[in-house]
């Protein structure tokens, strides 16, 4: 695991794959989500050449959290720009899920990154609102903790029973931390739940960025998605008309960990085109 300094000195945990010298990869994950949700993506873009990171967003997993009005999209922005100034400035290639992709967007669109190419993973500026209202619901649910890995596992099978359960539960313990009371809990921060943040402003700056795109483009769907849907795609698609297009059947929202080997091809086949390794 590493360490870097994020916007006004937030410690930022990470991990790397690959060669350093390679052409840098910064995967960005959702919102709930770890650096962890990368693991095999990073290491198929390192075996393929790439030095790929994933960190875990202010507030997520190992990374410091923030105080309850620091966890908007502009905070998240500096800690990415901070993260690619540690790693040596470079213009990286940006690859962002969700939330990791509404941060991808904007850092390119309104100028804060420079990056070589970039891939959005079911985020547009357009989703569904009862999509979002289910990723709400399940983050929101349990505030006083789960009891057991059990009771974590069958909470996250209802959110996305199309997933075949785990054999073990191990995998279970990066998503969640044990309490001092014993019990269970997201490995987030509950204030950024609840930060105030205007979600038709911040649709808004995302459709304007989204116009401003010049740079090569990836937008990556996952088929069974009820967060962007194929007409949020194709809205994406008509701003963006450069941009490229791969819909993963039998993924959801959470396309990597759905699908990560045809994930991991299609993101490989596209840099190979517009941003290949040394």
């Amino acid at each position: 695991m590493h360490k870097w300094a994020g916007s006004g000195g937030l410690s930022l945990a990470g991990d790397t794959w690959g060669d350093p010298g390679g052409p840098l990869v910064v995967l960005q994950h959702g919102g709930g989500q770890t650096r962890h949700a990368w693991k095999g993506a990073g290491e198929t873009l390192g075996n393929a050449g790439y030095h790929a990171v994933a960190f875990d967003a202010r507030g997520h997993g190992d990374s410091d959290w923030a105080s309850a009005d620091a966890y908007r999209p502009d905070d998240m922005v500096e800690d990415l720009r901070c993260v690619v100034q540690a790693l040596g400035g470079k213009k990286p290639i940006l690859v962002g899920a969700s939330m990791g992709g509404g941060v991808s967007l904007l850092a390119v669109g309104e100028a804060r990154v420079t990056a070589a190419a970039l891939v959005l993973v079911d985020m547009a500026p357009r989703i569904e609102a009862e999509g979002r209202r289910h990723i709400q619901e399940f983050m929101n649910q349990k505030p006083e903790g789960f009891d057991s890995l059990e009771e974590v596992a069958e909470a996250i099978a209802n959110y996305q029973p199309h997933r075949p359960r785990p054999r073990t539960l191990d995998g279970l313990a990066k998503n969640v931390r044990l309490g001092r009371d014993g019990k269970y809990h997201w490995h987030w921060d509950p204030a950024r739940r609840h930060a105030r943040n205007d979600d038709g402003a911040h649709r808004g700056r995302l459709h304007a960025c989204a116009d401003r795109l010049g740079l090569p483009t990836l937008l990556v769907r996952g088929g069974l998605s009820n967060v962007l849907s194929e007409e949020g795609a194709k809205s994406f698609l008509e701003q963006c008309p450069h941009a490229e297009y791969v819909c993963v059947n039998n993924a959801a929202h959470m396309v990597a960990g759905d699908r990560n080997d045809n994930f991991a091809t299609a993101v490989i086949e596209f840099l190979g085109r517009v941003a290949p390794p040394h």
